[in-house]
């Protein structure tokens, strides 16, 4: 990971206001994917990637009225560039940084299936196991036993589980039900397993409540002992320290009538362990980087390759085809075990987004090549936006920096 000083550059254009942070690049020449660069070269060529992607990321303000961005691209390595466009408070005009927080969303959901995972590969349960053997007094209503849900699809939004979100005001009176009691009043299915892909936080609720049964620790807990930890991820919380607090953007929608951007709620959920998680840009450049590279972070083998490999795997050709949310996807687009996955011209892709009211993230890799590109705003429903600019930062880096 990169902690050196950072340059930092502020200027202004048509009205954006911009601070881009130039991170020093870490390794070497001969480093997997890039072999054959120096650094100068590898450093000249992230150059000319971010001047061709700025501009683009300027547009996708304008046209998808998000008031501010945060974004960085990486490899294997760790982070190689990150920059923040606009403001994250509008009323006060506060420029976002790189260290301005966000709500990261449903791009936590992968995380949380890495902790799963980490249970599967301690001989706990099997990819194609029956959910309910292993709930202990929790029921699936509805679950039909000649055709129970899987493991599997727990994770590939294939179970029959319902969306759901029971939403709360982080300042109203009333608060989310602790995971067991939420699980207890709502675990059920609406449809028989593999009979269509419903996006399913409730199935994630489940998750968490699986890793705490299987690893005796609480979730929050487990994951940042055994996901965030290991990554470096010190600036991603389900519950926002005060440090964080003060560097969090203010989410925001569109006013019906005059499209002006205004100070939307902010919530939590029932179903928290979906997506109800803040973190920064450089966190979530660290997650994308360890997604690129062989399950290893540090010294630490957090997962083991063949497992990642799987996650980015589609798990069910008869389910995909279709493009997954802000229209992402090349060639048959679908799940893998949480993540996106889909190909191109023979390349491997994965991705996700998130999005809560006022906030909108995306996350995307290419393995192969070891490149990644993540994004975080505190725009509404940002994703088309989100998928042009990862789209264009992937080829541009294919480019410039080659690969494979």
């Amino acid at each position: 990971m990169i902690h050196a000083s950072p340059r930092h550059i502020r200027h202004a254009r048509r009205g954006i206001a911009a601070i881009v942070v130039l991170a020093p690049l870490a390794g070497t020449a001969g480093i997997d994917g890039l072999a054959g660069q120096s650094t100068a070269e590898r450093s000249q060529g992230v150059a000319r990637v971010v001047a061709q992607l700025e501009p683009e990321v300027r547009r996708a303000m304008l046209d998808g009225n998000i008031p501010s961005i945060t974004l960085a691209l990486a490899d294997r390595s760790g982070e190689l560039w990150s920059g923040a466009w606009g403001e994250s408070n509008l009323w006060a005009g506060t420029p976002a940084s790189t260290r301005t927080v966000y709500l990261i969303g449903s791009t936590f959901k992968a995380q949380s299936t890495v902790a799963l995972l980490q249970q599967m590969e301690q001989g706990k349960f099997e990819l194609d196991d029956r959910v309910s053997d292993y709930l202990d007094g929790l029921e699936i209503r509805g679950e039909d036993p000649n055709n129970p849900v899987l493991f599997r699809h727990l994770v590939t939004h294939t179970s029959g589980m319902p969306v759901d979100f029971g939403p709360h005001l982080v300042w109203g009176e009333t608060a989310p039900l602790q995971l067991d009691e939420y699980l207890q009043d709502s675990l059920r299915v609406d449809t028989a397993p593999l009979e269509g892909v419903v996006y399913s936080n409730m199935a994630y609720s489940l998750v968490a409540h699986l890793v705490e049964k299987f690893s005796g620790i609480r979730y929050k807990d487990y994951i940042r002992a055994a996901v965030w930890g290991p990554l470096g991820m010190e600036d991603t919380e389900f519950d926002l320290r005060p440090d964080m607090d003060e560097r969090l953007a203010i989410p925001y929608m569109p006013q019906e009538g005059t499209g002006r951007n205004v100070a939307t709620v902010r919530l939590k959920a029932n179903v928290w362990p979906a997506g109800i998680v803040y973190g920064t840009i450089h966190d979530q450049a660290r997650w994308v980087s360890f997604n690129l590279g062989d399950g290893t972070a540090g010294d630490t083998q957090v997962l083991n390759t063949s497992t990642l490999d799987e996650m980015q795997t589609l798990q069910f050709e008869e389910m995909a085809g279709e493009p997954m949310g802000g229209g992402w996807g090349y060639e048959d687009p679908g799940y893998g075990l949480t993540w996106w996955t889909s190909t191109r011209r023979d390349e491997s892709y994965f991705a996700h987004s998130g999005s809560v009211p006022g906030y909108t993230a995306f996350v995307m890799g290419n393995r192969g090549r070891g490149h990644g590109v993540v994004l975080l705003t505190n725009g509404n429903r940002a994703h088309p936006y989100l998928v042009r600019l990862s789209n264009l930062a992937m080829d541009l880096m294919a480019e410039e920096l080659g690969g494979m």
